[in-house]
């Protein structure tokens, strides 16, 4: 920061020439949402570390970041691997629990299929039954219709018979009372 802005100071140690030219190439390449104000030019009269020497302290503190930030994930990767570990226990308790609720499941299902073998028998005994109820519903009928077919053949003679009865009883009532009147008896 330089008077509230953000600045970047750079240390060169090089000929005039080589200073213009690093100056030339700030100005035609810089990134494109920078934004350079200004650039100054000052004679510095401290020492600059050659390039060499900056480039291993860049190195050195870039291997000190890694190693800081490298040493935080190795904790939490470390704890990441208890609570995995955890969760792996856990998992086999569950999968403890599961087994032994499917071998619940199959010693319901093999009771289950015990009682529908033993249904499919009582369904089959019912089919029977019912067979023989309608095979004997049907024969009953028969004997009814038969029997009911001869007692109707049987009214019917007695129904012809009484109504034939009936006429000569009514002739012979008529004959009786024709017979009274010509004997002068009042009726």
């Amino acid at each position: 920061m330089l008077d509230g802005k953000q600045a970047v100071e750079i240390l060169l140690d090089s000929s005039e020439d080589k200073v213009s030219a690093f100056i030339d190439l700030i100005e035609r390449k810089k990134p494109e949402a920078a934004v350079v104000e200004s650039i100054q030019v000052e004679d510095y009269s401290g020492s600059v570390m050659e390039i060499e020497s900056y480039y291993r302290y860049l190195t050195a503190l870039q291997l000190e970041k890694i190693a800081t930030y490298g040493g935080q994930m190795l904790k939490k990767q470390d704890s990441m691997l208890e609570k995995q570990d955890e969760m792996l226990s856990k998992q086999d308790e569950m999968s403890g629990k599961m087994d032994r609720m499917l071998e619940k499941q199959d010693e319901m299902l093999r009771k289950m299929d015990t009682m529908l073998e033993k249904q499919d028998g009582m369904l089959r005994k019912q089919d029977e039954t019912i067979r023989a109820i309608r095979e004997e519903g049907r024969k009953t009928r028969e004997k009814i219709s038969s029997s009911t077919k001869l007692i109707s053949s049987k009214l019917d003679n007695m129904t012809y018979l009484l109504e034939e009865r009936f006429k000569r009883l009514e002739e012979e009532v008529e004959r009786i009372k024709r017979a009274l009147i010509k004997a002068g008896i009042d009726i």
